[in-house]
């Protein structure tokens, strides 16, 4: 028999709230995250709005802030979530708890890069029109620091997470771009289902709004542009809409073997039963236009919790504002739910967070955990329009009470990674 897998503890700074009570009652009220970019001066690009984190206070997360003074917002995002999921599941009220089955699995991004001085960098290395690579590595090796660069891995956020908490156990890190955190809520689920673990901290972080990340989805003509009105330009499955908002935080969960969370009698948010992990196989940057790895990973989702299209009573849709996944995505409901899919409630929080990237599943997956827990779905904001190839019950522009016992979250990232989780209702 496998191990049943509980969450006890939830935490996450996102661009709505920078703790779950504030980031959930702003999903409730349909509250908006997106605004004008203060992170640089974004006047001369094509987007020049994002969902930014606001008002976080850093030095309030650690007793010695100077120790992360080189580190990015992914990672301070990544301790501030962290903090709040573990002191939410009293984990360490508990004296047994074994810290070499104590791991940590994240799904987050690359920290932000010094754009200023790197660009600086390549003018000093110019010679007669071209560049000079040992100029360029010579003022490379004069001017970058060390310590910030290092800060930049991917794995760092997860490093760190592991020192702070003394979690000896696995420590991994996947960034399968938008399925990142996603894929790690599911795979640190195998790891106590199978009982490498007993306690798994998992969840994502990333920041991508700095140049050269708006710089990148922007040659990708993927980000909204409409710069004359940013709180409307994240809509999901509407008609008009023209691309994502980049977002940027974290979200954190504890995931917990049940009958040690019921040993220690911890709270219990719901359970992990679910999880489906599918590539589509076609491009790079283009999902299958049939939608045949997001259908194969609801489907294997499903499968693995036991559960019917019937018994699924909500999808937090990956619902990333672009002309070509909300459409896709849409199929997929339709192929993996059937004649469900007419009846099941999907939304995007997306609209009003903005997309995360790797750190959006790990939100997405909490604000399924609060919708099974509250009976309250989060609405799809800005839905004016209906469209054609979209015509599913999105949850438009209000939140709607409704008990659920299984939701479905979908994350489906760049390079065709698809990962569907189940999060049901705990019963004993």
């Amino acid at each position: 028999m496998r191990r049943r897998v509980v969450v006890t503890g939830i935490g996450c700074v996102t661009p709505v709230g920078n703790t779950v009570a504030e980031f959930w009652n702003a999903l409730r009220e349909g509250k908006n995250g997106i605004g004008p970019i203060t992170h640089f001066d974004a006047s001369h690009f094509p987007t020049k709005f994002a969902a930014e984190v606001k008002n976080y206070d850093f030095s309030k997360e650690v007793e010695d802030s100077e120790r992360f003074s080189r580190t990015g917002r992914n990672i301070q995002f990544a301790i501030g979530a962290a903090n709040q999921a573990v002191a939410d599941s009293g984990l360490f009220d508990d004296q047994k708890l074994d810290p070499a089955k104590f791991g940590v699995y994240l799904g987050a991004g690359e920290g932000q890069q010094d754009f200023m001085l790197f660009m600086q960098m390549i003018a000093q290395a110019q010679s007669n029109g071209e560049l000079d690579l040992e100029l360029f590595t010579k003022a490379g090796l004069e001017q970058l620091d060390a310590q910030q660069e290092l800060e930049q891995e991917p794995n760092m956020p997860a490093g760190h997470l592991a020192s702070l908490f003394n979690a000896q156990g696995p420590n991994l890190n996947c960034l399968t771009a938008c399925a990142a955190s996603s894929q790690a809520i599911g795979e640190a689920s195998e790891l106590i289902r199978r009982g490498d673990a007993d306690v798994m901290l998992s969840g994502g972080a990333h920041s991508m709004i700095h140049p050269f990340g708006v710089t990148g989805f922007n040659l990708l003509t993927a980000l909204s542009t409409r710069n004359e009105d940013p709180g409307r330009a994240s809509r999901p499955f509407d008609r008009d809409r023209d691309g994502f908002v980049l977002g940027e935080g974290a979200g954190m969960l504890i995931l917990e073997d049940l009958e040690r969370a019921k040993a220690r009698g911890a709270k219990i948010y719901g359970e992990v039963t679910g999880y489906g992990s599918s590539a589509d196989a076609y491009r790079i940057t283009d999902i299958h236009p049939e939608g045949r790895g997001a259908i194969t990973c609801m489907r294997m989702a499903m499968k693995d919790a036991g559960v019917n299209p019937e018994d699924v009573g909500y999808v937090n849709a990956h619902g990333t504002s672009t002309q070509v996944n909300d459409k896709v995505e849409t199929m997929a409901v339709k192929g993996s739910l059937g004649e469900s899919s007419k009846t099941v409630a999907v939304s995007s929080i997306k609209s009003m967070t903005g997309h995360l990237i790797a750190a959006a599943g790990s939100v997405e997956a909490i604000t399924c955990l609060l919708a099974i827990k509250d009976g309250i779905l989060p609405p799809t904001i800005n839905y004016e329009t209906p469209d054609p190839n979209c015509d599913l019950d999105y949850v438009p522009n209000q939140a709607r009470e409704k008990k659920l016992k299984h939701a479905i979250s979908n994350s489906f990232g760049f390079g065709g990674q698809n990962v569907s989780l189940v999060l049901s209702e705990f019963r004993d």
